[in-house]
């Protein structure tokens, strides 16, 4: 065990987190979803597991130790409902909560359509399968930066 670190966070993931850089993508996806198909063709090359965890959960555990970028319209994205782009189940809704709570203002998520979301997920960093069983349970994370109290800041997001 470590101090101040989500226990579900094991060696592979915290690994895999360490190494991405910023603009670097994430993929949370469920059961259902061909996590480890799809996860060959990442950068890793192979699936990460959170088996019986649901995505929320799995999204909290990320965000404690990952940033979000700031320097993209939409550093969150979710697997659209195939025919009701516009309905969010209950499984995006609570990770919703989670992306808000941890980075301690609203980050909205943007849809992307199913198909779209397989092709973003093989060019992603790597994908960390979940034992969520409801559907939609499927997620993209773009990787941010930790800036120095020093260092420059993005003078269009008004965070100096």
């Amino acid at each position: 065990m470590l101090k101040n670190l989500d226990p579900l966070l094991n060696a592979d993931i915290l690994h895999a987190l360490r190494a991405m850089g910023h603009g670097d993508e994430l993929v949370i996806c469920d059961a259902n979803f061909p996590g480890d198909s799809v996860a060959r063709a990442t950068v890793l090359g192979k699936v990460l597991r959170l088996d019986g965890v649901d995505s929320a959960r799995a999204v909290r555990a990320v965000l404690s130790v990952m940033p979000l970028d700031t320097f993209v319209e939409h550093p969150a994205l979710r697997m659209e409902v195939v025919g009701e782009p516009n309905t969010i189940p209950a499984v995006q809704r609570e990770v919703q909560a989670e992306i808000d709570a941890a980075e301690g203002r609203s980050v909205p998520l943007a849809s992307i359509e199913r198909f779209a979301f397989y092709e973003r997920a093989r060019k992603a960093y790597c994908v960390i399968a979940t034992g969520e069983q409801r559907g939609y349970g499927c997620f993209v994370f773009s990787k941010g930066v930790l800036l120095a109290p020093d260092a420059p800041r993005d003078p269009a997001r008004n965070d100096a």
